[in-house]
């Protein structure tokens, strides 16, 4: 089974994806995790997209295919994978169809959670961690029980991710919205896009993508 999650920056994407991962024995890749990696083994493609890196440039999207065709066909994958911030644009899902077509390959099942960009900027802009044991909070939906206190370690010091301002986080979801979304027609018209609220609580979100899996 090969699974591709879509949705904007902070919709809840990487915990069920890890979910996933456990429950049906695929692999999370990450196409910025595995680019890194290839990078570091020193690879052909490594070598290229470092040299592309450090010139300051974006990594081509053929490079990133031919990762992911090297990626995808190691022993890990033998189950499946699921693919979290790729494809993009509409160009790399073309791109992704074609390589793994070549390879007797396909995406089964593209799950897009589905959120309210407005909601979701507060959200997410509402986050901070503590800065000893890194455990999660948020102003809104789940603060520490004590003010200024950390649940876990009762540390008094927090930290917020510079990327987590408000105008930060609505311009990514502006990004997103522009290249990203157009590429949902491309699945949708092939009956393997299935939408999933990302609003509900997240045990409700668990529960549908796995009816989604279920029937599959």
């Amino acid at each position: 089974m090969n699974v591709i999650f879509l949705g904007p920056p902070g919709a809840g994407k990487g915990t069920q994806s890890k979910r996933l991962e456990e429950q049906y024995g695929l692999v999370q890749i990450s196409t910025g995790d595995m680019l890194r990696a290839e990078v570091a083994r020193g690879s052909d493609i490594g070598k290229q997209a470092k040299s592309l890196m450090d010139a300051g440039k974006l990594v081509p999207d053929e490079l990133i295919i031919a990762m992911l065709h090297s990626r995808i066909g190691q022993p890990d994958c033998a189950k499946g994978f699921i693919l979290d911030g790729f494809p993009r644009t509409l160009g790399q899902a073309d791109a992704l169809d074609k390589m793994l077509s070549a390879e007797n390959k396909k995406i089964d099942v593209v799950l897009f959670l589905d959120v309210d960009e407005d909601i979701l900027a507060d959200r997410i802009s509402g986050r901070f961690t503590c800065s000893k044991c890194g455990a999660t909070y948020n102003e809104v939906s789940k603060p520490p029980k004590k003010e200024g206190e950390c649940d876990v370690c009762g540390s008094h010091e927090f930290k917020r991710r510079a990327d987590d301002k408000r105008e930060t986080v609505v311009e990514r979801l502006k990004e997103y919205r522009n290249l990203t979304a157009p590429i949902l027609p491309f699945y949708e018209k092939t009956g393997r896009l299935y939408k999933i609220n990302g609003m509900l609580p997240t045990a409700q979100v668990t529960a549908d993508i796995e009816a989604v899996m279920a029937g599959k």
